[in-house]
């Protein structure tokens, strides 16, 4: 009996052996297929993306047209005022007439902001509204996402819509009610500060503890205040979220015999991190621009080396002293970082594969 040969044989039967392939080029193999991957899941977004043509714009002419307004609005308050910056590069007097008529110094303005008489205080107060933003933009966050599970689950709907009105409601009082408040309920039992009570009734603290005199406590109070008027209003866009969640991915949870603890870990918080990721990212564009009312009405000469913000600073040292150069220069800089902070973060979300705002 003849053997016929490996080339007959592939061409009789029109399959090629398979190559096993060397162990020393694995992982550039890999490495390529990887790529070949990366390459084509580009390629299918960039091609999903809708593209916009005459015929797009012509069937959406209405909704356009009522954008107008907006955009009018964003370019007068937003974008004019913008050559007001060229204040921050001139030693700038309003009695000398326009912006134009001053006296130009160059950076002059931004060395003596960071290096300067104030300079010390200035990166002070830097790291006290970074500290102040992040701590409140991490309990926010936390806190509205589970209230917006917890939520979820509640099947009694007036029951539901009751607890909703209820943590709604303060984040319709101005920020001025609310210092009050924080600071009638922080002070001492004797005025009635009933957090001072209800922490010497669980036998926490045997003495009434002076929140609004100790450095320390400054940072938690801003969040929990923070936590306190804005939880309820934070989550509306994380119920939207869970809203267009597909039933069926519960119900076949259920039949496996998945608990609510385990459907919300395994489907609700998966379903719902586009959002998180996208607001986050959005977030991250106001972490410079921390509540200017809470600091500016709770903090006092005792603790102001942790409650003055960056706005504060800039009303005290820029606008009452007259220096209204320090002041955008300030603004400057907050506007850079929020820019950069953004583009960081979409861009970490973009390599982690989540949604990204651009």
């Amino acid at each position: 009996m003849t053997h016929a040969p490996v080339s007959n044989l592939v061409t009789a039967t029109g399959l090629e052996p398979a190559v096993e392939p060397a162990s020393s080029s694995g992982s550039t193999d890999r490495k390529a297929r990887k790529n070949a991957e990366k390459a084509r899941k580009k390629k299918l977004a960039k091609d999903s993306k809708p593209k916009i043509t005459w015929n797009a714009v012509r069937a959406q002419r209405a909704l356009l047209f009522m954008a107008v307004p907006l955009l009018l609005y964003q370019i007068l308050f937003k974008y004019v005022p913008v050559y007001g910056w060229a204040i921050a590069f001139q030693d700038y007097k309003p009695g000398r007439g326009g912006i134009f008529n001053q006296e130009w110094v160059g950076f002059e303005n931004f060395v003596d902001l960071f290096t300067g008489v104030n300079g010390e205080r200035f990166r002070r107060v830097v790291v006290n509204t970074l500290g102040q933003s992040l701590l409140t933009l991490v309990v926010g966050t936390v806190g509205a996402i589970a209230l917006a599970l917890l939520l979820n689950e509640v099947k009694n709907l007036p029951f539901k819509r009751v607890l909703q009105n209820i943590t709604y409601m303060p984040h319709f009082l101005s920020w001025v009610i609310v210092a009050s408040l924080a600071s009638v309920a922080l002070s001492l039992p004797s005025s009635g500060g009933f957090i001072n009570q209800a922490l010497m009734s669980l036998g926490i603290v045997q003495e009434p503890v002076m929140f609004l005199t100790e450095p320390n406590h400054f940072w938690g109070i801003v969040a929990g205040t923070s936590l306190w008027k804005e939880l309820g209003w934070n989550t509306i866009l994380y119920l939207a979220a869970i809203t267009a969640i597909d039933p069926a991915q519960y119900e076949a949870a259920e039949v496996d015999g998945a608990g609510r603890y385990r459907k919300m870990w395994n489907i609700t918080l998966p379903g719902i991190r586009p959002t998180i990721v996208v607001l986050l990212i959005i977030n991250c564009g106001w972490i410079l621009t921390t509540n200017f009312e809470l600091p500016y009405f709770l903090g006092n000469g005792l603790i102001a080396e942790r409650a003055e913000t960056i706005d504060v600073f800039v009303l005290r040292y820029g606008y009452q002293l007259g220096n209204y150069s320090l002041a955008v220069v300030a603004g400057i800089f907050k506007t850079i970082v929020a820019i950069i902070l953004v583009g960081a973060a979409n861009q970490a979300a973009k390599r982690l594969n989540q949604e990204t705002l651009v």
